[in-house]
């Protein structure tokens, strides 16, 4: 069995059999038929120690999602995970109408989703399943940690707290209410105006005087290095109104009540560094600077761990900075690989 990142009487029990055979057609008929690209048009080289396959779920809220599935070949193939990586609900080739819009709950249901999918393959091992969430999704996997105890092992990379900066701004420049309010009565407006207006992505052209994390990005979304044409960031960004929700949450409320295991990572010149540091905080102490809530320690301290790689901005922990070149033209990698698999290896026994 693979880690994975992720009776009464006898007439009761035949009913429960029908009914769950029944249930099991239904969901499949409900499905939405989805046309994946199966030609392989990831930014990264296939690995050939694995075996790759497009597959789909569904999700509690009736979407179906497009993950890919990579299986390792033999035991060492590229460490021995199980990895699926999906797309939310809502953008790249999974369903949901309009496009491009977030939600707290519904995008935490989709690691939740995501966790019962891989339950059920038999090459899973259901009890030893963790998850890894990058920039927003950190803070997404955090959340969906706190809910699902079926999650063993959560990485937060390089995360952003999507509420927090959704309802205070940057560095918590805009935590008043005045600012809030102003933010909701122009929310308000657009929903009237174009609730189907674009926010935009990553800004482009590249004005010469912005900010270092604003090229980071540019660097990554706009380049070859991560442009891809079905990446929000890359092209049209998100619906204005499409991620309203997150402004009015604080979905970190509980992780201080998270017992198993979790690796926030953060890069030392991130400019998010502020979100991975005070989640990290409030996980263990169950308070932070930033959080307007004071919760109980966490009862399992002992495995929750922050690391801080020297150098290394946010996007650089996105896929390790490989277009900066180092040394005799050998790619920069700041993702320690051996840690993330040690720690997944530690937990998911």
């Amino acid at each position: 069995m693979k880690k994975v990142l992720l009776a009464t009487i006898l007439m009761v029990g035949v009913l429960a059999a029908c009914n769950q055979k029944d249930n099991q057609t239904k969901t499949e008929e409900n499905m939405q038929k989805l046309e994946l690209t199966q030609e392989w048009d990831k930014v990264f080289p296939l690995s050939d120690k694995v075996n790759h396959r497009k597959v789909t779920f569904e999700t509690q809220y009736g979407l179906t999602l497009a993950a890919d599935l990579y299986e390792p070949k033999d035991a060492q193939g590229e460490r021995g995970f199980v990895a699926l990586a999906f797309d939310p609900s809502y953008t790249g080739e999974s369903s949901g109408e309009p496009r491009r819009t977030a939600s707290p709950d519904i995008n935490t249901e989709d690691f939740m989703a995501a966790v019962d999918f891989l339950s059920k393959q038999e090459n899973v091992d259901a009890d030893k399943i963790g998850i890894i969430g990058i920039c927003g999704w950190g803070g997404i996997a955090l959340n969906a940690a706190a809910a699902d105890t079926r999650i063993k092992a959560t990485v937060a990379s390089t995360m952003y707290d999507m509420t927090r900066v959704s309802g205070n701004g940057y560095f918590d420049s805009e935590d008043k209410e005045e600012s809030r309010h102003a933010a909701r009565e122009a929310m308000a407006k657009q929903r009237l105006a174009d609730p189907m207006a674009m926010a935009g992505g990553v800004v482009n052209p590249l004005p010469n005087d912005a900010p270092q994390f604003v090229k980071d990005y540019y660097d990554y979304y706009i380049t070859p290095r991560g442009y891809h044409k079905r990446s929000g960031n890359s092209n049209d960004g998100w619906r204005v109104i499409g991620t309203q929700a997150f402004a009015n949450s604080r979905f970190l409320y509980y992780i201080n009540e998270i017992r198993s295991a979790v690796l926030v990572m953060h890069g030392e010149k991130a400019h998010s560094r502020y979100f991975g540091e005070a989640a990290y905080q409030y996980m263990v102490e169950g308070k932070a600077e930033g959080y307007n809530v004071v919760g109980k320690p966490n009862p399992n301290p002992e495995n929750k761990e922050l690391l801080i790689i020297p150098g290394a901005s946010h996007c650089d922990l996105y896929d390790g900075g490989y277009t900066e070149l180092v040394g005799k033209g050998e790619p920069k990698n700041l993702i320690p690989w051996d840690k993330l698999a040690d720690f997944f290896n530690k937990n998911l026994k």
